[in-house]
């Protein structure tokens, strides 16, 4: 699993860090989110793709496939 987040669509609902706070968290200055890892280890997965669903300006990204994560 490979998460990316669009910070400039990020409306700062804060709902991925509550659902998922070992992976995702908020700047300070205004709510942000920002990726505490890309690459989470497979005990996170459902929380993470919770969060990507709860996201309500779809900022979050959860790729499946295996392998190295796709290049930004």
């Amino acid at each position: 699993m490979h998460v990316t987040v669009d910070q400039s669509s990020c409306i700062s609902s804060g709902q991925c860090v509550l659902t998922a706070g070992d992976v995702f968290d908020q700047r300070e200055e205004d709510g942000v989110v920002t990726l505490l890892t890309g690459t989470p280890p497979e005990s996170l997965s459902a929380d993470v793709r919770h969060a990507a669903l709860l996201c309500p300006a779809r900022a979050i990204t959860v790729d499946e496939s295996p392998g190295p994560p796709p290049s930004a």
